[in-house]
């Protein structure tokens, strides 16, 4: 199964909302429609950002990147929830290496 990762900065919290919903609402996303291996928060520049590895199932190599960008949008869009975000960045395991995707 190809393996994605999907990294997503991450903002200031909508009013009402609690930290722990930002990774909780990642996670919902991906999971309804695929496997999710991992999950992490980094801090890069003082910027915190939240990653998720995940798999979508065998097809073609672009069939593949466009399922990994669409669940990538899925994502963000259910983060957005509950905080403000920054661009998702997509990226696809190749050879033992993290190569971006689109």
């Amino acid at each position: 199964m190809p393996s994605f990762r999907a990294r997503l900065p991450i903002g200031d919290l909508l009013p009402g909302h609690a930290p722990e919903e930002v990774m909780a609402a990642a996670e919902a996303a991906l999971a309804a429609a695929y496997t999710v291996e991992a999950k992490d928060l980094e801090v890069v520049a003082r910027v915190p950002r939240i990653v998720l590895r995940f798999t979508v199932p065998e097809s073609t190599w672009a069939g593949e990147d466009r399922a990994a960008l669409a669940a990538a949008a899925r994502m963000r869009q259910a983060v957005a929830e509950v905080a403000t975000t920054g661009r998702a960045e997509v990226l696809r395991r190749v050879r033992g290496r993290w190569q971006p995707v689109g």
